[in-house]
């Protein structure tokens, strides 16, 4: 596929995309994964009973499967993105995120239900890791954060909303119909994206797909300190976050009898995390990605460490337990965009790759963590709580060893913004390619 210009968007019909069009088409893209995790929390019960599954705890693979598709396609989106340009692998993957939906609808078996959401979870990873990658290609540094920290926002807000959609649905219909919703969203993306998304690599910027250069990319991600240990960290944190997501049902609906206001609850707690990407949006330029992340990441040990004393004591009522949940939501967001962003900001030359990589160390360390402390679950919050607490002390255990035992450290450092907003409205093709980071490159000191 073509590289798409400004010029090519132009003689179509459509203006430039802006930077508050960006910011959303990105959103949009990231949210195919949550709303395909989240909008199947009030289902799991109806395929549980669809497919005759007495196990308590079974129902919870039709979320640790998409994830591990989702976490294990990202080794390979990012070198494919970077070889063959953005565009073509977020559409493919788009495609395929649709087709795997009409296999679910059509599932005759938990097996092939599952088939189907590893083919969800595969394709997800494509939008996630081209999102990410696209954002490093025209920002870097405390911008990035910004840039990433709205995307997140909107990104977070899906959580908000989509317990409460599924559960709509599932009024008018039965759990199949989820299926047909995700679809017509990921159809609409599709087109969007197709239309207004431009090309954001150069061709003269494409890495080869041999085997030695993809393994010199990947050599350079894990050996960066500052790469590998924010994604270690960042897996750490997530690692709690899907335990919390896997268990969600079971606690809301179970332990606290909500039946029904289950999706409510659970957008009460959501919330948290929405809000703090607009404070993060707000406060990362004046004080920095390490500050804040830090900051938030011992308020997550405060926070599991209080969650753990109330569950022993049997003193976790749900009013606690929410303010709890929501405390640890808002703290989560305020680390995820600034891990991302330290981890990224060294790989600007193979960002594609190296998001690949970050997307998958995170993922997956996130998957097993989260699945062991998921299928712990008793009817009480002893081990989720117990694991949660576990993650964090362990989060920062590894942030104290990168930035070699000092917390909160701004780093006066310069970096390079690639492609800027320009970018969304220049051409990589031609001539262009040739001129692009001459005319776009320019510096700004950076403090981390």
């Amino acid at each position: 596929m073509s590289d798409t210009s400004a010029d090519a968007l132009a003689a179509s019909g459509h203006r430039p995309m802006g930077f508050p069009e960006f910011v959303i088409v990105i959103a949009s893209i990231m949210a195919l994964n949550p709303l395909a995790m989240d909008m199947m929390l009030p289902a799991l019960p109806d395929i549980a009973s669809a497919f005759h599954i007495t196990s308590a705890n079974r129902p919870q693979m039709v979320l640790s499967i998409f994830l591990v598709g989702f976490g294990v396609g990202q080794f390979v989106m990012g070198p494919l993105s970077d070889r063959f340009g953005r565009r073509p692998v977020l559409l493919g993957g788009m495609a395929v995120y649709c087709a795997a939906g009409l296999l679910a609808i059509a599932a005759p078996s938990f097996e092939t239900l599952l088939l189907a959401r590893a083919l969800q979870g595969l394709s997800t990873s494509a939008t996630r890791v081209i999102a990410t990658s696209i954002v490093r290609d025209c920002y870097a540094g405390r911008r990035m954060a910004s840039v990433m920290s709205l995307a997140m926002m909107i990104f977070i807000a899906v959580p908000v909303v989509a317990p409460a959609f599924g559960q709509a649905v599932l009024l008018l219909t039965q759990w199949r119909g989820i299926f047909i919703a995700l679809m017509l969203y990921g159809v609409v993306a599709l087109i969007w994206s197709a239309l207004r998304m431009p090309e954001t690599l150069p061709v003269a910027n494409r890495r080869s797909l041999a085997v030695g250069e993809v393994l010199d990319a990947f050599r350079q991600t894990v050996t960066n300190r500052q790469t590998l240990g924010y994604a270690l960290v960042a897996g750490g944190v997530l690692g709690s976050l899907f335990a919390y997501v896997f268990i969600a049902q079971q606690v809301f609906t179970g332990t606290y009898r909500l039946g029904h206001y289950f999706p409510i609850a659970f957008a009460g707690v959501a919330v948290g995390t929405a809000i703090a990407g607009f404070v993060n949006s707000r406060l990362v330029g004046r004080l920095g990605m390490r500050v804040i992340s830090h900051a938030a990441l011992i308020g997550f040990v405060v926070i599991a460490a209080t969650m753990l004393a109330a569950a022993q004591l049997q003193m976790l009522p749900l009013p606690l337990f929410m303010v709890l949940s929501v405390s640890m939501m808002f703290a989560f967001g305020l680390m995820i965009a600034n891990f991302t962003a330290l981890a990224m900001e060294p790989q600007g030359h193979i960002a594609g790759t190296a998001a690949s990589l970050y997307g998958s160390i995170t993922t997956l360390l996130g998957i097993g963590v989260g699945a062991t402390i998921g299928q712990d679950y008793d009817g009480t919050l002893v081990p989720f709580a117990t694991g949660f607490l576990l993650c964090t002390l362990a989060a920062l255990a590894v942030v104290l060893v990168v930035e070699k035992g000092r917390l909160f450290r701004p780093q006066r450092r310069e970096g390079v913004m690639s492609m800027a907003e320009p970018a969304l409205r220049w051409a990589s093709s031609g001539e262009a390619d040739s001129n692009y980071s001459h005319r776009l490159q320019y510096r700004e000191l950076e403090h981390g």
